[in-house]
């Protein structure tokens, strides 16, 4: 799958293809074997990255996991990340898009994540709302639950 969102590039990758920058950017603390996530490798997983030419700079995974208290038929995104230096050009925007795309199209019927306080805004420009109060998750810092339909 590779398809031009926003006129971005992006395609599908490889678990291991999308770690390093998960490493880099939202786990630098912890050690490699935690940037793998639970549903990495199955088989509805998918992970999405956006290129900058030949370099990939920006991520993020999708798992077919329903919310609690939300609909059935949840997509649940974790690991969006995008290269520091790239921030702002659009890449995590054309990430988040083609995931919500894929979700819609695998007959989703929404995207739910856990939002670092920083990305709300993020998440809030590609219509997600906060669904839940703060938390902390250790060592990372405080997220809200957010969710959009697709």
């Amino acid at each position: 799958m590779a398809a031009d969102h926003h006129g971005v590039l992006i395609r599908a990758v490889a678990p291991d293809e999308v770690r390093p920058l998960r490493l880099r950017v939202l786990r630098p603390n912890q050690t490699w074997a935690e940037t793998v996530y639970p549903g990495d490798d199955l088989p509805e997983t998918v992970h999405l990255a956006a290129f900058d030419g030949d370099r990939l700079v920006g991520i993020g995974s999708l798992y077919r996991e329903d919310r609690d208290g939300g609909p059935d038929g949840g997509w649940r995104l974790r690991g969006m990340a995008t290269e520091p230096d790239v921030r702002g050009g659009g890449f995590g925007a054309a990430v988040l898009a083609a995931c919500v795309d894929h979700a819609g199209t695998a007959g989703g019927v929404e995207v739910w994540c856990n939002a670092r306080e920083a990305a709300i805004g993020f998440y809030r420009r590609a219509g997600f709302v906060v669904v839940s109060e703060p938390f902390d998750v250790p060592g990372i810092g405080s997220h809200v639950v957010m969710a959009r339909p697709v």
